[in-house]
């Protein structure tokens, strides 16, 4: 999921250096949104190992 934000961030920010403020400021929302996803499953994640005791999948 952080390569799709990655991907969503470099082409938004390409369209936004190209002229095309507004498409290009889309695609940096969707990155940023996510990223944020991506961050919160983490965080999940993390908790379940720590409160499991086993990887839960990290």
């Amino acid at each position: 999921m952080l390569k799709w934000a990655l991907i969503f961030f470099v082409v938004g920010v390409t369209l936004a250096v190209l002229g095309f403020g507004g498409i290009g400021g889309a695609f940096v929302e969707i990155a940023k949104i996510l990223f944020f996803i991506a961050v919160a499953i983490f965080v999940i994640l993390l908790v379940l190992a720590v409160l499991g005791g086993r990887s839960a999948g990290l």
